[in-house]
């Protein structure tokens, strides 16, 4: 097994979004194009990661920080490869860049209805917060444009 995880570029958008279409449990939005997604890794550099199994994108985890909190977004590893460790070792190199940005909270969220992603992160010993409501709000009506 040549397993390779690497620092994500935006060489590997349009295959990070075709693998997340691939992937149950995960929510794509307009956020989730080609021009956000670049420039949600030139703000977070060091800590959005791809893992390529025998020179395949097989895996993704971004990583985006406010300077005093990690937020984990699209943990996704392909159906055909899965039960390697490739997840858990996304989410390790991610903590690693984290801990480098004297970061030492990590928030990720996960749909309700998406029960593999909720066994996933309890067996790894993530905590369901149950006092906390996430709340979302458009600023802007989603535009769907990707070239990917």
């Amino acid at each position: 097994m040549d397993l390779k995880i690497q620092e994500m570029t935006t060489d590997d958008i349009c295959g990070a979004i075709a693998l997340w279409k691939r992937c149950e449990g995960i929510g794509l939005s307009d956020a989730d194009e080609r021009e956000p997604l670049t420039r949600f890794l030139s703000k977070n550099p060091g800590l959005c990661f791809t893992a390529y199994l025998n020179g395949k994108l097989v895996g993704t985890c971004l990583c985006g920080s406010d300077g005093r909190r990690g937020y984990l977004y699209h943990l996704a590893v392909d159906p055909s490869a899965r039960r390697m460790g490739i997840g858990k070792t996304l989410v390790d190199r991610v903590f690693v860049a984290l801990k480098e940005q004297d970061i030492h909270k990590c928030h990720i969220m996960v749909f309700n209805n998406n029960e593999l992603g909720l066994k996933f992160w309890k067996s790894t010993g993530w905590t369901l917060r149950t006092e906390i409501a996430v709340m979302s709000y458009n600023v802007t009506p989603p535009q769907l444009s990707s070239p990917c």
